[in-house]
C-alpha cells in the first residue's frame, strides 16, 4: 500500500473525531517572526479547516514588540515571563499585535486559501479585561516581589458571539492580545492567558501553543527530559520548585486553569518543527507535551492501545 494511502487512512479515526470541534492555537512571536514557519502554520491550518475542523488562531508577538521596543530606545521588562507595560509600551502593543503581526498572518492565511478575519479582543466586545493591580509575583532569580505591571489585564469575561458567528460562516478568527475594560481604556493581555480564556469560553476540544520549545522539559539543557503527558497537579509541583521558568511559566498556568475550565486537551508543542500541528492531531505519539486530567490522561492512553 503507498504510504500516502496508509497515512490516510490513519488519519481516519481523527478526523471522524474532530469534525465539527473547536480547536484554539496560539501562535508564539517567534513563530511568527519567521516567514518560513508562519507559511507552514497557515498550511497546516488549511489542512484542518478542510476538515471541518473550527480553528481559532490567539497571538502576541513578544519578540517583535521587544524588537521594536529597542529601536524606539525603550528597554523591555518581563518580569515572571511577562511584560510590564506602561504608556509607550502599550502603544507599541497595539502597532505590533493588531498591526503587523495580525496582517501578516492574514496574508499567510489567505495564500492557502483560509478565509481569516482579523480581530483583537476589543472586537464585537469579545473580551471585556480590567487594569491588573500590583501583584506579588516569584521571579525566575527567586524570591518574591511586588510587580505594577502597567497597562496589563486580568480577564474578567469572554463574549464569544462575534468568534461563533465567524465560525458559523467557516472563517478563521485570528485574535490578537489586546482587549478594552469596558470604559474606554486599552490593555495589554498575556496572549497564553488570552488563548486560555477563549479556548475555555468556546468549550474547546483542544488548545494548542505553538512555541519554538520541544514541550516542558525537566531540565530546559536536556532536550531528552521532555514531559510528554502530565496533569494540573504535577504541573504545580514543577511550578513551585522553579523548574517551569521564563516564558513557559504563563503557559503552563494557562494549561492548568484551561484543563480545569473543561478543555478536554491542552498541548505545548514546538512549531518550529515542520507540520508538528498536524503530528500532534493525528498520530496517537504527537509531540510535545499533554496536559490533561487524570481521567482524560487514562482514557487517551486506552484509546491509543
Amino acid at each position: 500500500m503507498p504510504e500516502h494511502v496508509k497515512a490516510l487512512k490513519g488519519a481516519l479515526t481523527y478526523t471522524r473525531r474532530y469534525r465539527n470541534r473547536t480547536f484554539v492555537v496560539k501562535i508564539g512571536g517567534g513563530i511568527l517572526g519567521e516567514e518560513r514557519m508562519m507559511r507552514s502554520i497557515a498550511a497546516q491550518v488549511a489542512l484542518l479547516e478542510s476538515l471541518s475542523i473550527r480553528i481559532v488562531l490567539v497571538h502576541g508577538g513578544g519578540p517583535q514588540a521587544s524588537d521594536l521596543s529597542r529601536r524606539l530606545g525603550i528597554e523591555p521588562e518581563i518580569v515572571a515571563g511577562r511584560r510590564v507595560t506602561n504608556g509607550d509600551v502599550l502603544e507599541i502593543a497595539k502597532m505590533v499585535y493588531a498591526g503587523k503581526l495580525n496582517v501578516d498572518l492574514l496574508a499567510a492565511l489567505q495564500a492557502e486559501g483560509v478565509p481569516g478575519v482579523g480581530l483583537s479582543g476589543v472586537d464585537g466586545s469579545l473580551v471585556v479585561a480590567k487594569r491588573r493591580p500590583p501583584v506579588t509575583v516569584t521571579p525566575d532569580e527567586g524570591g518574591e516581589t511586588i510587580v505594577d505591571y502597567g497597562e496589563v489585564g486580568d480577564v474578567v469575561l469572554v463574549n464569544p458571539a462575534v468568534l461563533l458567528t465567524l465560525l458559523d460562516k467557516d472563517f478563521v478568527p485570528v485574535v490578537a492580545s489586546l482587549a478594552a475594560d469596558g470604559a474606554g481604556r486599552t490593555l495589554n493581555l498575556n496572549a497564553d492567558t488570552l488563548a486560555e480564556s477563549i479556548a475555555v469560553a468556546l468549550a474547546a476540544k483542544k488548545l494548542v501553543f505553538l512555541t519554538t520549545s520541544p514541550g516542558l522539559l525537566r531540565d530546559q539543557d536536556d532536550p531528552t527530559s521532555l514531559v510528554p503527558f502530565a496533569d494540573p497537579n504535577d504541573l504545580e509541583a514543577l511550578l513551585e520548585n522553579g523548574t517551569v521558568a521564563g516564558g513557559m511559566r504563563p503557559k503552563i498556568e494557562a494549561c492548568i486553569r484551561a484543563v480545569r475550565g473543561g478543555v478536554r486537551r491542552t498541548h505545548i508543542i514546538d512549531g518550529t518543527v515542520p507540520d508538528s500541528l498536524l503530528m500532534e492531531v493525528f498520530t496517537g505519539a504527537g509531540c510535545g507535551t499533554m496536559i490533561v486530567n487524570k481521567k482524560e490522561q487514562a482514557d487517551y492512553r486506552e484509546q491509543e492501545l
